[in-house]
């Protein structure tokens, strides 16, 4: 595992480096957050993201109420092409009745990431804009990969 000094390196629009960089990782912070409003579709070979809404900010916090939403950082990463980014919801975010979920970021990917979000809570959340979601820590791998990450997704939400 690469250790945070190495991983900032790739990271960047940072919100405040000092309180982001953690001991093992990264903390990405909330730049938007979306609503599902049509199905997606997904195949083998194909997908159809659904279209989603922006949740307005009010008073620079987002009030949500149970459910599952998208969410969208701040920060712009640079995956290294010999190493794979995974993320984690912070143990706050846990402790309140919400976690995120997080797919492998691949070897070479670049761009503002997102994630979906999920608030079990009953009660609701509330988050403040730039609040830190995740931690992002890069595994190196062993042997480089055979190619590197140009899927759709690279250069996203820059």
């Amino acid at each position: 595992m690469l250790p945070s000094h190495k991983i900032i390196d790739y990271i960047k629009n940072l919100t405040n480096e000092e309180i982001q960089v953690q001991p093992a990782g990264i903390d990405l912070t909330v730049e938007k957050i979306f609503v599902f409003k049509t199905k997606g579709t997904i195949g083998f070979d194909t997908k159809v993201l659904p279209e989603t809404i922006e949740v307005p900010l009010k008073n620079n916090v987002w009030r949500l109420p149970a459910g599952f939403y998208k969410v969208r950082y701040n920060e712009v990463v640079e995956v290294p092409s010999d190493s794979v980014g995974l993320c984690f919801p912070r143990s706050s975010l846990l402790r309140m009745g919400a976690t995120v979920n997080c797919a492998v970021w691949d070897p070479g990917y670049k761009g503002r990431g997102e994630s979906l979000l999920i608030v079990g809570n009953p009660n609701g959340i509330v988050i403040e804009k730039n609040a830190r979601l995740v931690q992002i820590i890069f595994i190196k791998l062993v042997q480089p990969p055979s190619k590197i990450y140009s899927g759709t997704y690279q250069n996203e939400n820059l």
